[in-house]
C-alpha cells in the first residue's frame, strides 16, 4: 500500500493523494456516522409522535 500511496503522489501532487487517502480512508466512517444520523432521527420521530397523543 506504501508504494501505492507514493505512486499517487508522485502522479498527482502530495495535496491531491492525501486528500483522497484520507477519504478513502474515512469512508466506512462516513458511512457509519450516516447510519447513526438516520436511525437518530426515527428515534426521535417516535418519541415526538408518542409524547403528542
Amino acid at each position: 500500500m506504501y508504494d501505492a500511496f507514493v505512486k499517487l503522489i508522485n502522479t498527482v501532487g502530495f495535496p491531491i493523494g492525501v486528500s483522497i487517502y484520507l477519504l478513502v480512508r474515512f469512508e466506512k466512517k462516513i458511512e457509519d456516522l450516516n447510519k447513526s444520523i438516520s436511525q437518530l432521527t426515527v428515534s426521535i420521530s417516535t418519541v415526538i409522535g408518542k409524547s403528542e397523543k
